[in-house]
């Protein structure tokens, strides 16, 4: 690699590409020409080793677990914003004014409420839907009453518009399929309630007894939903990316970035912690024992919510949230036996050999699933609240996509390993 460019030699013919350098000092070899010069293309399963795309609304340096929105680190963020701050910021690229967040807050406030004929659509999913397809087929209904915002050339006045529907009755959405869910009453949003505290009223209050959210509770859910807004180009949001490079409008392209989501692979992982904690605690083994059985892959038990395909040394969500855990579950006066079972687990593998070769630290699905299970968020509905947090990230990367005037449809390639040709051969059909 000399002078800003890569040579690749195949066949014993050089083909020479350039290099870009990102603004962190990040180098990759554009082989946007490869294939059109050579015949050849690179396979990378997985696209492990391939950038699908220039962006600038997140940095991550998984080697020393930093994360960045916009620029801003995700420590100061999570100390001194809000998610609905944090969300105008990733959306539009910088901290917004006092007049642009308020202005952001009033239209969050003025479509918090849902189309009465969307909420006879809960009518028809059954009462166990899973919720994540609940919030999918929603999400892709909201669309219809809404035709002047599915144009591919908005203006800044209807994005914002649109951008702000889409966060504002996500959790709308998301309440309402948790209460059919229960057979109790859907609650309608109260105006003078912030974000999470609407929320929280809309998932716990009944008709005759309000749900007044502690601010700890308040301010520990804002967290989560802050260190979860966007995380660079994972599964969901590379799904959004490649249905709006086909020209897809705002609502179809999350409405795809929740299917993916919904991957147990993907937004499952805080669901599977709690799992694993209550297995330790129901089981009556000790800590100790369930780390060895995990060291010998013993019955196939697994250590969750511990390492990261990104983050090589640490999470910096999960610092964030370790103390924010030991606080909310002190203030509701739960027991904090889950937590202390957490606890030991990390110490021990913090400290033992086995998990730190193999780079395995607790991540920030370890202790967010404590956190939603003390608030009373039942399990089906953490992956719920993972896209709830998400969404802005999936409207920033849409908005990256629709801003680009030389964006082309995504159309990644592949290599054949199937049969090579085959001739047809008729068969007896009669009676068929």
């Amino acid at each position: 690699m000399m002078n800003n460019t890569a040579t690749m030699n195949i066949e014993g013919k050089d083909y020479t590409f350039p290099v870009v350098k990102g603004t962190q000092n990040e180098f990759a070899i554009d082989i946007t020409k490869l294939r059109d010069q050579s015949g050849y293309i690179t396979l990378d399963d997985g696209f492990t080793n391939t950038g699908s795309c220039t962006s600038a609304i997140t940095y991550i340096d998984g080697d020393k677990g930093i994360l960045r929105y916009r620029g801003y680190p995700i420590e100061e963020l999570a100390e001194k914003s809000t998610f609905v701050e944090t969300a105008w910021t990733i959306i539009w690229g910088r901290l917004p004014t006092q007049s642009e967040l308020r202005r952001f807050s009033m239209l969050l406030t003025e479509h918090e409420l849902l189309h009465e004929g969307l909420r006879h659509h809960y009518n028809g999913f059954p009462i166990d839907a899973p919720p994540m397809a609940i919030l999918s087929a929603m999400i892709n209904s909201i669309s219809c009453y809404h035709h002047d915002l599915l144009s591919n050339n908005l203006t800044d006045v209807d994005f914002e518009e649109a951008a702000a529907r889409l966060i504002s009755k996500i959790r709308t959405i998301a309440a309402a399929a948790y209460k059919m869910s229960t057979g109790r009453p859907v609650m309608y949003a109260i105006p003078e309630y912030g974000y999470v505290q609407n929320f929280l009223h809309m998932m716990f209050s009944l008709p005759n007894r309000l749900h007044i959210a502690d601010p700890d509770i308040v301010k520990a859910l804002n967290l989560i939903l802050i260190l979860h807004a966007d995380h660079e180009q994972n599964c969901s949001t590379s799904t959004v990316r490649m249905v709006a490079s086909g020209g897809a409008n705002l609502f179809a392209s999350v409405s795809a970035g929740v299917c993916a989501l919904w991957g147990h692979l993907h937004g499952g992982a805080n669901q599977a912690v709690i799992e694993m904690l209550e297995d330790i605690r129901k089981s009556n083994i000790s800590v100790k024992d369930f780390v060895e059985k995990v060291k010998r892959k013993e019955n196939g038990i697994k250590l969750m919510g511990f390492g990261h395909r990104v983050y090589r040394n640490f999470d910096p969500r999960s610092k964030i949230l370790r103390d924010v855990a030991q606080k909310v579950l002190q203030k509701l006066g739960q027991s904090n036996e889950l937590l202390d079972i957490a606890q030991e687990l990390a110490d021990i593998a913090l400290h033992d050999d086995y998990f730190i070769q193999r780079k395995l630290y607790p991540n920030v699905d370890f202790y967010s699933g404590i956190i939603m299970k003390a608030i009373g968020i039942p399990l089906n509905m953490f992956t719920v609240m993972f896209a709830i947090g998400r969404t802005p990230g999936w409207i920033a990367n849409w908005k990256e996509i629709h801003d680009n005037p030389k964006q082309k449809i995504y159309r990644p390639r592949q290599v054949y390993i199937g049969e090579s040709i085959r001739h047809y051969e008729p068969i007896d059909t009669r009676g068929v």
